[in-house]
């Protein structure tokens, strides 16, 4: 695993032995990053359940001004910071070792708000609605801003009061659905 493009290009980033961490393969990051490019440079990036950091990392790579990264593993926090002073973007990240429920809270509580935010759940986890009604709820995303879930191809994310499912791109097992909020009408 490495980072794909920018600064830090060609980094090599360190992963937990085992099957706890399911990081995203080299051909759908850089199908993700191909499509959020235009979005990327001095935006504010959220990478929830961020395991090795590697999401988070290739948008501070990719000119993300800040990243702000939450795992509940111990082990995953040390690897994302690690990995962060491995490819020198320390200083751009901001890592919780939380429950992404709790980790939401924080943020909100510090008055944090971003443009882009990636979720990668584990498979199993049927809480995805439920954490995506919590960050429209949160109002943790801007108005022109939006969330990518990746999960599993074989699960259908359902309707969200305030989000809109406006892209999904389906690799083998993986699925990406892309939500913007609803704007209101005037």
């Amino acid at each position: 695993m490495r980072v794909i493009a920018g600064v830090a290009k060609g980094h090599k980033l360190k992963a937990p032995k085992g099957m706890d961490t399911r990081p995203t393969t080299d051909k759908i990051k850089e199908s993700l990053f191909n499509i959020i490019a235009p979005d990327l440079y001095d935006c504010n990036f959220l990478d929830l359940y961020s395991g090795t950091g590697a999401i988070g990392i290739e948008a501070l790579s990719r000119g993300a001004k800040k990243a702000v990264f939450i795992d509940r593993s111990r082990i995953c926090r040390k690897i994302i910071e690690d990995n962060l002073n491995h490819t020198k973007l320390i200083d751009k990240a901001v890592i919780y070792q939380n429950d992404v429920n709790k980790g939401l809270d924080i943020l909100k509580e510090k008055g944090e708000i971003f443009d882009i935010i990636f979720m990668d759940p584990p498979y199993l986890d049927n809480d995805i609605e439920k954490i995506l009604e919590k960050i429209s709820k949160l109002n943790l995303i801007t108005p022109s801003g939006y969330i990518i879930v990746e999960h599993s191809s074989e699960k259908r994310i359902q309707a969200i009061a305030d989000l809109w499912i406006w892209k999904e791109k389906i690799f083998k097992t993986t699925r990406m659905t892309f939500l913007k909020v609803v704007e209101e009408s005037l």
